[in-house]
């Protein structure tokens, strides 16, 4: 669906997975400090929207997924995976329960296939999925936004990424973790009230960011994403995602043994890198763009943007037998570019380090 917000002055549509959305309005690099300052607003409006209903909805989406979700309160957040038999993810879910029923948002491709999953695993629990998407949009700040919800109160998911959540563990071997400068917020709203933003958008009311912006920054704190970072072989081991979407002591659920075997060999297939990327030839390589060490292919860059500080910047899967002080090459139509890597994943076997526990399910320092 076709945001209101791309009739604004300067509006660039986006592409790919935010076909729908403005990739900026005009400023980009302006857009990204308002963001980042927490003063701008994304219209996210292309992700999907599930509701649950029923007063099995949380322990039987606790029983299908890697997160734990019993327990959780109104206004409460967190992260789950679907996973399939073998560990590998099919779905990544931003989880916000209201206290009568719980919202899902995913990437809008998989609205409907999720959905369709769900439906067919509800046997005789009292729950009802609907597809939200039509008639409910999302949006993106570094701060609360107090705007109504489909209901009435405002809704904001709070992403446990920058703290991480009870029961995960991360691999990143850094003193400060970059997902601290990322207290992302999801806020859902009737559609509707897009046409209303647009309108405080033009008065100045408003400042918007594209989503060129939020990649940018989501790139920087090493946040995976579904629509980029994820392949058919992808476990959460490798892009870091026990930090916020797994924990660790909870009870079985589909894919269960590979996340815990993986988890104690230390040792995933493939790692996530960031690359910060030579910028001289002014060449930002697409998702799917080959990386290579020494001439031989290792890996894909899945995610790329220009960071407003960094330059620029992607991210990468690569195999865990890449050196991690090798620099890596980036392959384009255009030029192959030089990149330096920061680990996210280490290549050999460690500990994992649990993330702090926080008072609350799924939440984040606020700003």
């Amino acid at each position: 669906m076709r945001s209101p917000l791309l009739d604004l002055p300067g509006a660039v549509a986006a592409t790919g997975a935010d076909e729908g959305v403005a990739a900026h309005y005009g400023r980009p690099a302006q857009e990204q400090r308002a963001l980042a300052d927490g003063t701008a607003v994304v219209d996210l409006s292309s992700r999907g929207v599930l509701r649950l209903t029923g007063e099995d909805r949380l322990p039987w989406l606790d029983s299908l997924t890697s997160q734990r979700l019993l327990g959780m309160r109104a206004g409460d957040s967190a992260e789950t995976l679907l996973l399939d038999p073998s560990g590998r993810v099919e779905h990544a879910m931003a989880v916000l329960d209201d206290g009568t029923a719980t919202w899902l948002i995913v990437e809008a491709v998989s609205a409907e296939p999720l959905a369709a999953f769900l439906l067919r695993m509800r046997f005789w629990k009292q729950v009802e999925i609907e597809d939200r998407t039509a008639d409910v949009a999302v949006l993106a700040a570094l701060r609360d936004l107090d705007e109504a919800g489909p209901d009435g109160p405002p809704l904001v998911w709070r992403d446990p990424w920058a703290a991480g959540a009870p029961g995960g563990v991360t691999r990143a071997v850094v003193d400060v973790h970059p997902g601290a400068a990322l207290p992302l917020r999801f806020v859902l709203v009737p559609r509707v009230a897009l046409d209303a933003l647009a309108g405080r958008a033009r008065s100045g009311e408003v400042v918007l960011a594209g989503v060129d912006a939020l990649e940018a920054l989501r790139i920087a704190a090493w946040r995976p994403r579904a629509a980029r970072e994820l392949d058919a072989r992808s476990i959460p081991h490798e892009l870091d995602w026990l930090r916020s979407a797994v924990h660790l002591d909870k009870g079985c659920y589909r894919g269960q043994e590979t996340v815990a075997k993986v988890h104690n060999l230390g040792r995933p297939p493939r790692r996530l890198v960031q690359l910060d990327l030579d910028g001289s030839d002014a060449v930002l390589p697409e998702p799917g763009a080959p990386v290579l060490a020494d001439g031989a292919e290792v890996g894909v860059v899945t995610s790329s943007a220009r960071h407003h500080e960094d330059g620029p910047i992607a991210l990468a899967v690569v195999k865990r037998s890449v050196p991690e002080d090798v620099t890596l090459v980036v392959r384009t139509a255009d030029a192959d570019v030089a990149a330096a890597q920061r680990v996210v994943v280490p290549a050999g076997a460690g500990p994992a380090l649990a993330v702090p526990r926080l008072p609350r399910l799924g939440a984040v320092q606020r700003h």
